[in-house]
């Protein structure tokens, strides 16, 4: 049952950072199924050298995770000439404005509210798979 629309995200990579096992997983298993290359990482910790060693076509990053939280690993992203035109979507169980405000300041592009349906989730990648192409 796959999307016209997915042929497009056949082998983007994307990564997907979040303290949740349950998240990561998630994630992997729907972005797969319509042909992502799916990388994951813990923390930002992790995430800074799965981005140097694979440079991801995009990026979802949690923003509550121990030890460097989801701004601060945006934001050094983002800061990084050579990263800095990946897109970043920030997840939060939290919708607040506040969220999503301290998300755009860091340099995200998105913000996706857990959980997330795989529609959601698709049409996330789907925006920003027309910009990486």
């Amino acid at each position: 049952m796959s999307d016209s629309g997915d042929t497009d995200l056949q082998g983007l990579k994307v990564l997907v950072i979040d303290d949740s096992k349950t998240i990561r997983r998630t994630a992997e298993t729907l972005l797969k199924k319509v042909g992502c290359e799916v990388l994951t990482a813990n923390d930002g910790f992790e995430a800074l050298s799965v981005i140097a060693d694979n440079r991801p076509d995009l990026i979802f990053v949690d923003i509550m995770m121990p030890r460097l939280d989801g701004y601060q690993t945006c934001a050094l992203i983002k800061h990084n000439e050579l990263y800095r035109d990946v897109p970043v979507i920030m997840l939060s169980s939290k919708d607040g404005l506040f969220d999503r405000a301290r998300g755009r300041i860091v340099g995200s592009d998105q913000y996706l509210t857990k959980p997330f349906s795989r529609d959601e989730l698709l049409d996330a990648v789907r925006q920003f798979a027309k910009k990486v192409a």
